[in-house]
Parts: C-alpha cells; sequence; structure tokens
C-alpha cells in the first residue's frame, strides 16, 4: 500500500506522509489522539480526498493518481468503525447477507464460516438493540467480511468495548490473521493492544511518521516514543517447551534462555510473543543466589538512555532479540553500567499474548 498523502484538516493540522505499508498481515497505526490515525484511514478509504499530487496505490491498483480518483464504493475496501453502524431494522444473520450484496468478487469467506471465527451462532435471530457493543462490533467486523474486500481497515473498534468484550474482540481478529489472508490497517492508541494483533508498526504523531517498522523491533528500540511511555515494553517470540503441572507453570525458551510464565494451554512446539514491560525488569551483575524471582536470565547492556531526572532505559541483548529494563539513575551510578556489560536481568512479570479469552495472562513470578 504506497501512500503519498497531503491533507489539510482542522485549522492547524495537515497530514503529510510518503510511506509503504505492506499488503500482507496486521498493520498498526498507533498514535496519540489527534495525530491523524482517522483521517489516514479515511484517505486509503476515499472518504477524504487529500490535495492533487497525493497518491494512493494499493498492488496495482491507484485509487488516487494525478487526476484519477477512484470514489469510496469503488474501492475493494471494507471499513470497520468505533461505532457498528448496523442497520437496526434488520436481524443479525439480515446484517451479514448485506455483507453479501456489496461483494464485487467471490472469495472463500462464507456466512458459516464468519459465523463461526466470530462467535455468533446463537445472535443470528437478534436485532441490534439486543447486543453487546462487543457483540455489535462482531457483527460489524463480519459484515465488512463478507463484503470480499481486499483490503480491511478497522478504526479503533475496541476503543467503546470492557476488558471481556475487548478480549474476545481480539481473540476473534487473531483467528481472522490466521485464517484469511487479508491485509489489514489497524488504528489504535492502546499499545497494549497493537502489541496482540500486529505485524507491521507505523507511529504516528502531529500528522507524520515518526517510526515504521516491524513490531517486535520498535517495541524494543529506544529512540521511538515507545520507548518514553510508561507502559513501555518489549516483545519477544518465545517457544513453548514444557508444562510443570505440579506447579501450574509453562516454560518457554528465548533465544535459548529459559522464562517461565503462569500454565499456558498451548502444546510444546508452539511459539507464542511475550510482553516484557520495562518497569518489570531489573539488572544486577552477579545472579542472585536466593530469590523469590524464576526468571534471571543473561543478557548484555546494548543501550542507555536517560529518560527523566530520576530514570534509565537500558536495552538488552538476549541474543538476537531484546528487553527494555527502567530502572533509577541511582542505581545505574551504582552499577557502574558501560554498554557491553554482562549482566542478569530479572524479569518479575511476563504477559503471553494468546487467543486466550478467559484469563488474565500477565504471569507475576
Amino acid at each position: 500500500l504506497e501512500l503519498r498523502l497531503d491533507y489539510a484538516g482542522d485549522p492547524g493540522f495537515r497530514l503529510q506522509l510518503d510511506c509503504e505499508l505492506p499488503a500482507e498481515g496486521i498493520t498498526a497505526v498507533y498514535g496519540p489522539s489527534g495525530s491523524g490515525k482517522t483521517t489516514l484511514l479515511d484517505c486509503i478509504a476515499g472518504l477524504r480526498k487529500p490535495a492533487p499530487g497525493s497518491l494512493v496505490r494499493f498492488r496495482q491498483q491507484a485509487w488516487q493518481q494525478q487526476d484519477r480518483f477512484t470514489p469510496p464504493w469503488l474501492r475493494p475496501v471494507a471499513y470497520v468503525f468505533q461505532d457498528p453502524r448496523l442497520f437496526s431494522h434488520l436481524s443479525v444473520l439480515q446484517n451479514l447477507e448485506y455483507g453479501l450484496t456489496r461483494r464485487r468478487q467471490q472469495n472463500r469467506v462464507s456466512i458459516d464460516q464468519a459465523v463461526h471465527w466470530l462467535e455468533l451462532e446463537s445472535l443470528l435471530s437478534r436485532q441490534p438493540d439486543a447486543l453487546s457493543a462487543g457483540q455489535k462490533q462482531r457483527v460489524a467486523i463480519g459484515r465488512a467480511l463478507l463484503s470480499a474486500p481486499q483490503l480491511l481497515l478497522l478504526d479503533e473498534p475496541l476503543a467503546n468495548l470492557d476488558h471481556a468484550a475487548s478480549r474476545q474482540c481480539l481473540a476473534c481478529l487473531q483467528r481472522l490473521a490466521q485464517e484469511l489472508e487479508l491485509p489489514m490497517v489497524y488504528i489504535s492508541h492502546d499499545i497494549e493492544e497493537v502489541s496482540q494483533l500486529a505485524d507491521n508498526l507505523v507511529l504516528l504523531d502531529r500528522g507524520r511518521v515518526t517510526g515504521q517498522g516491524s513490531l517486535l523491533d520498535l517495541c524494543s528500540r529506544l529512540d521511538t516514543r515507545l520507548s518514553r511511555e510508561e507502559q513501555a515494553a518489549a516483545i519477544v517470540v518465545a517457544r513453548v517447551v514444557r508444562h510443570d503441572l505440579e506447579f501450574g507453570l509453562t516454560e518457554l525458551e528465548v533465544d535459548g534462555q529459559p522464562l517461565v510464565v503462569s500454565h499456558q494451554p498451548q502444546a510444546p512446539g508452539q511459539q507464542r510473543r511475550v510482553r516484557i514491560p520495562a518497569r518489570d525488569v531489573s539488572v544486577c551483575r552477579q545472579r542472585p543466589a536466593d530469590s523469590s524471582i524464576l526468571n534471571i536470565i543473561p543478557a548484555t547492556l546494548s543501550q542507555i538512555q536517560a529518560q527523566d531526572g530520576a530514570r534509565m532505559l537500558l536495552r538488552l541483548a538476549l541474543g538476537s532479540q531484546f528487553l527494555l529494563a527502567r530502572i533509577t539513575r541511582k542505581s545505574a551510578a551504582q552499577l557502574q553500567l558501560n554498554i557491553g556489560d554482562r549482566l542478569f536481568a530479572q524479569i518479575k512479570s511476563a504477559a503471553l499474548l494468546t487467543e486466550s479469552t478467559d484469563r488474565d495472562e500477565r504471569s507475576p513470578l
């Protein structure tokens, strides 16, 4: 998805960017309110018309280029808004069937598949006003899928949902990403939500791209706004090794090092992302002999960044992957830290990012 956009919005705001987004997987656009996330989606969908000279090209299709502007109803795009926008006079099944009437091409998604993936079986005869917010959003996603889009746009679809409904919708979106070869552009201001879904990440601020790349890379770097946020966290890929049923634990492997979390249902050999908050990682020069913390992993200090008057952020290499650790400036001085030091990272908690919808996956260890 090639984008070269110049769009003047409200007084004082201008969206100006020149970038390419992968036409596969899930690309999340992350940034604070007012950064231009929704404006960007609207420009892709054709709901807003950028200035002459702008470019929107998806694969080999130019939706805007020079004098050409394809209207939104002719773009093979489906758009899921914060507000589900269901037809109130139609049942759930009829709302889904409406998606079929918007198809311009056939695809492999049937109503039965969409219903199964989005867990809508018990809702088909209901009217929208009898649904919860989370149920409405799942119906909206199903209707969008059934229109056979080549690109799915989602504008903070979980923003108005409670925790349980948000978890269920996230699990459904994860399932769709596994089942379909459908590129998605996903807007959010919640980095934990983004961490569950995204393959690639675009950081947007005041109408400009401030960072772009793989989610795993950007989350562990010190030169992006993510590292300055209170919820800064690294994401690593781990392999399930074994289960310790006696103590209710699961052992993972990260670049040759064991990482223990609370029991997970995945079979040995499966890979999962693990989110490790910087605030829950400390460092020491010697491995503690007696500690209640189970996860103490050797690491190499690769970068140091001063964050404010009292705190420092460390980037720690675990083979080819990285952790972040937020410590006090006094601790850094007492440890006399230098780039290249061999240290031990003590991980107080880790969150295994899976499809589970019925548990809190943060593991205090």
